[in-house]
């Protein structure tokens, strides 16, 4: 087989699906909503996680009505998605993916804290979304 071959095999190879926001099978693999614990240890007792693959991070926010504009504006920047569940009550969701590790995630609570105290919201907690296995 000639390298040209070989190189063909190899890109026709069927890869897996890139993750998105949208991937149909994610799961809760890690989850932090209680602020006196770091997320080292979130993610230490968190059996599901995979540490090497990507993940999608959501960040629960309440915030007002009249900020989740703003709130948008401001998380695209950085290429977070805003979504918003219609139910009365129910928290914002700021996703996007990413290498999930202690360190980004610690930074991106603290980011998502500044950002609803600013427009007069509550960061509830977060949660990271992986395929099922």
């Amino acid at each position: 087989m000639g390298l040209l071959s070989r190189m063909r095999d190899l890109w026709s190879k069927e890869r897996p699906p890139e993750l998105t926001i949208d991937t149909p099978d994610l799961v809760v693999v890690a989850s932090a909503f209680d602020p006196a614990e770091a997320d080292s240890a979130v993610l230490a007792r968190s059996p599901e996680w995979r540490p090497d693959e990507p993940a999608v991070l959501r960040h629960h926010l309440s915030l007002p009505a009249d900020q989740v504009e703003r709130a948008r504006e401001l998380l695209t920047q950085d290429d977070w998605t805003l979504r918003c569940d219609l139910s009365e009550g129910s928290p914002l969701h700021a996703v996007r993916v990413q290498k999930l590790d202690a360190l980004h995630c610690a930074q991106e609570r603290s980011r998502m804290a500044g950002l609803a105290q600013r427009l007069g919201g509550d960061a509830l907690g977060w949660d990271a979304l992986q395929p099922a296995r």
